[in-house]
This record gives structure tokens, sequence and C-alpha cells, in this order.
């Protein structure tokens, strides 16, 4: 929260659009849109329901046929047709809206033969993008009807992603990766990447907007949720100190020195982290997901395996916004959605997107990076010499000096007396932070209290009361 100033100021270039892939258009058959027209209408009739085509919107993915029907026609007589009509129009995938929000009509989406990228720079190069004036809009893609569909994560204000593999997901967070890097400066968002894998976020080294280097190590990764924690409630003490209520209030005060940005915290693949730390992780994600919106700080957590071990009822209750690519069971959709239709998606981008407010997802045609992309916006602001306000080191923001921590003795008779040691166990008896846990752990391994970490099993104790009792006093 204390930022400082480095002596070279040079200004933030935003990476040029020349970097990104024009849009490939594809070809709309016309007369076989106009037949499918007269193929609903005909199939619906021959079971005694007349409609009129009233409107068609040509979508990325899907045809969009907007029908009237005729007074005294019940809705659920139409939507029970719906095999029928996937079999006039043979279409690959059919989906009817009935009725179409906020329109007397029903949308009957009939899948195209020819699926058109929906590329991330046409998203940004957009009206939609270009006019938000919040610094935290990312790019969506398009909706059923070829809509430009944007967000603002700050309003959401933290964001789910599950999908299976090759459903779209990782596209999707480098999509929102790179619609920061194309609208705010480094002053304004700040970025902290989780990625247990190191496999989706490691290519984003090296950018400006990095408070640290990507974090790929699991007790690591709780390190920098704990620096989180820390920072959030740093920032509402100051916040009471200038009588502000929020960052925005903050960064609008006169007798502040500089502004102070928001943090955007990526973590990929959530499932990884909870299989080591389920505890920890959840109470930590959900203690900063609570209060964190005021402070500025942002969630976007992915995950291939959306089942409830892993969203669990604590972390959907605080990240309120979701966005699911194609998932592989209806299990798995109710988990993230709260309903049905992630199970239905056709994978490559096509995704369900609720963000908060929104009663009913909305289909998506995801916006696309490819890694070419990705590499030559990144190697081009590893190019800059940009001076940002640096904060402290995350992982040294609690750290002592060399001595032994005042809780180590206590720790150390605490574990022997129970015959196992965890990071955890001392996070919950004394009441700290993961940070100054771990370090304790690691002096008492180090002193020869406990043995090394074997994977997420507690540690053994090394040594009875009496030799630890010997070595305090050795110590003295």
């Amino acid at each position: 929260m204390n930022p400082q100033k480095n002596s070279e100021d040079i200004t933030y270039h935003f990476p040029p659009l020349s970097l990104l892939k024009e849009r490939r258009y594809n070809r709309i058959d016309e007369q076989e849109v106009k037949e499918n027209a007269m193929r609903i209408q005909q199939t619906l009739l021959n079971f005694g329901i007349r409609v009129q085509v009233s409107d068609i919107n040509n979508g990325v993915r899907f045809t969009r046929y907007e029908i009237m029907p005729e007074m005294g026609v019940r809705i659920k007589e139409i939507v029970k047709r719906e095999s029928e009509i996937r079999i006039a129009t043979k279409a690959t995938d059919i989906h009817i809206e009935a009725p179409i929000p906020g329109k007397p009509a029903i949308g009957i989406d009939i899948a195209n033969k020819e699926v058109p990228i929906v590329t991330i720079k046409e998203i940004i190069e957009s009206r939609e993008f270009k006019e938000s004036p919040s610094s935290m809009t990312f790019a969506v893609g398009r909706n059923i009807i070829g809509e430009v569909v944007v967000d603002d994560i700050s309003k959401m204000p933290h964001l789910l992603i599950a999908g299976a593999t090759g459903s779209g997901k990782t596209v999707c967070l480098s999509s929102i990766i790179m619609s920061m890097l194309y609208k705010a400066g480094p002053d304004s968002v700040k970025m902290i990447m989780i990625d247990t894998k190191g496999v989706s976020l490691s290519i984003y080294n090296g950018i400006p907007h990095l408070l640290i280097p990507v974090v790929t190590d699991a007790s690591k990764s709780l390190a920098a949720l704990e620096w989180v924690r820390l920072e959030v409630e740093d920032r509402y003490r100051k916040f009471a100190e200038f009588g502000v209520r929020d960052l925005a209030g903050y960064n609008k005060s006169d007798r502040v020195p500089c502004k102070t940005p928001q943090i955007l915290v990526f973590i990929d693949d959530l499932s990884d982290l909870m299989a080591i730390y389920k505890s920890e992780a959840e109470q930590l994600i959900t203690r900063i997901a609570q209060s964190s919106r005021g402070a500025g700080v942002h969630f976007v957590i992915a995950t291939q395996r959306p089942s409830t071990d892993v969203i669990t009822g604590l972390i959907k209750a605080n990240i309120p916004s979701r966005m699911a690519c194609s998932v592989f069971s209806a299990i798995d959709s109710r988990v993230i959605l709260d309903e049905r239709g992630a199970e239905l998606l056709l994978g490559n981008g096509d995704m369900l997107f609720k963000p908060q407010g929104c009663m009913k997802p909305i289909r998506i045609q995801g916006a696309y990076i490819s890694d070419e992309e990705t590499e030559n916006v990144v190697h081009y602001l590893k190019n800059q010499t940009i001076s940002t306000r640096t904060f402290c080191d995350i992982e040294n923001r609690d750290k002592c000096d060399d001595d032994y921590d005042p809780y180590f003795v206590e720790t150390g008779r605490f574990i022997i007396d129970k015959g196992k040691a965890s990071i955890g166990m001392i996070q919950r008896m004394f009441k700290i932070g993961f940070n100054r846990a771990a370090r304790i752990m690691d002096q008492l391994c180090a002193a020869g209290v406990v043995a090394e970490e074997e994977g997420t099993k507690p540690r053994t104790i090394l040594m009875s009361m009496e030799e630890f009792e010997k070595l305090v006093k050795e110590m003295i």
C-alpha cells in the first residue's frame, strides 16, 4: 500500500493492435438461411402450429430465427418440436429460447456449418470496449446474434471460470489478461498470477503489470494469497485514515501522494491448489473475496474440475459471476452455474456467461487469442523500460530478521505434544498468517525438530520433549 517511485520515469506504451490478427469473416449462405426459415414454418405447420419468421440474425456459431406464433398457440407446443426442426434443417445443434427476454417472440438457434473465429482484436477495436470507462473492462466475445459482449471485472467483483480440457478455458483467461494490457497501464492495474501447473500463465512473466513473477509452487501460492489478504486489510486502514470508503474515494483524495492500483489475482488451476491445501486455500480465498471489492482487489479463478470439493459452497457464495465452457456432465454444469446447460456446449470457446445479477446465462462465442499473438504482445512489453510504483516483496512482507521467531519455542512444544506438525496447525493454534507459520516450520526443520516435507502429509516429529528443551537451553 506504500508505493515508491523509481528515479527513472518512462510512460507505459500500450501494445499496438498490429500485433493481433485480423478477423476472418465467414460466408453466409443466404439461400440456405431462407430455406431454413421456410423449413421451420412448414415443420411446425405439419403439427398444426402456425408461426411466422419475423427476423433472422446471423451470429458467429448460430443463426437465430425469431418466430411469432399466432394467437392461441401454446409456447410449449413449439418447444416440444425441437427434434423435428433439427431433422428438417439438418442442424448439428439447435437451441430454442422461449420466449426471448424482452420480446414477444421465440428464438430458434440453428448451428452454422462454418464457425469463424471471434478474434480478440475485433473485440478490442469495438466501440463497446473503447468507450467503456473502466480499466478493468475485458473482452468476452459475441453473443448468439453476433453482438459484441464486454464486461467489467470490478463490478462482478470476482469471476469463476470452469471448463474441460479443450473447452476454451485457458484462452478465456488469456483474453481477460490481454484486455487489461490493452486497457490499463501498470499504474492502474497490477496482477498476481498463480499457475499451479506452470503452463498456462508462465508466458506472462516479465510484463510490467505483474507484482511478482508467476507463482507455480503451491506453498508460495498460499504465501501470495496471504499477502493479498494483508494488503486488503492495509488498504482499509488507509481508507479509514483518509476518511474514505473505498479505493475510488482514496484515489480521488487530494491528500494522496500517488494513486494506488487495483489488483487482479488469477488462479489456474484451483483444483491443484485445493488438492494440496484445501482448508488453507478455501479460507484465504473466502476471506479475501468477502471484503476485497472496496479495496480494489478482484479474483479470476479457473478450474477444469468443477466438483463440489473444488468449488466449495463458501467459494461459490463469494464469487458470484460465472463463466462455463463445455463440461463433462450436467452435475458439473450445476456446480458452476446452478443449472444444466454447460454439458451441451460445443467446445472451442462456446460458453455460458452468467455475471452477477444475471438471472439466466448468456450464450457466448468467446474471444480467441493465439499463443503467437500472446508472445508478440508480451515481447513488446518486456522491451519497454517502465517505471512503476513498486510494492514491498510479497514473500518478505511480514519477514522478521534472521533470529528465531518468537513463537518458535512455543510451537516446538505444541507440535511435539501433538505428535505431528503442519503449517495449518500452527496457523490455527497461534492465529498467524501462512507466511509466518511456514517460516516457523522451516526453522523447526532446520533445527532438526521436524522432518522434511513429504507431499501433503503432516511432518514427522524427530525430537522428544527432553531433546527439544535441551535445544532451547543451547539457543539461549
